[in-house]
């Protein structure tokens, strides 16, 4: 089931996920998502969320081009690889990047 905002309950995560925990933090919206497993998830009400994406937003001001040895963190996501960039997972998209 997928709430309103986008988010989708997960079920028998049993891993709690910290500042400390190794998996990545990133900005998302107004909260913070952790990437695990080629997901994001964010602490919702005393439960986990997989967080999806609302739609293409596009990065502005972003001339650096991601790919093999540019020295950003490849995270796999669905069918595609984003890059983190600072708290920012990145995505190329049809000439550009997208923040994910």
């Amino acid at each position: 089931m997928t709430t309103a905002a986008g988010h989708e309950p997960l079920t028998g995560h049993d891993h709690q996920h910290s500042d400390t925990c190794g998996h990545a933090k990133v900005q998302h919206g107004d909260h913070f998502d952790f990437l695990h497993d080629g997901e994001a998830h964010h602490v919702h009400e005393g439960h986990y969320d997989r967080c999806g994406i609302e739609g293409h937003v596009q990065a502005e001001n972003h001339p650096h081009t991601h790919g093999e040895g540019c020295g950003h963190e490849q995270i796999k996501h669905g069918d595609h690889v984003d890059y983190l960039h600072g708290m920012h997972r990145h995505a190329e998209h049809a000439g550009h990047y997208d923040e994910h």
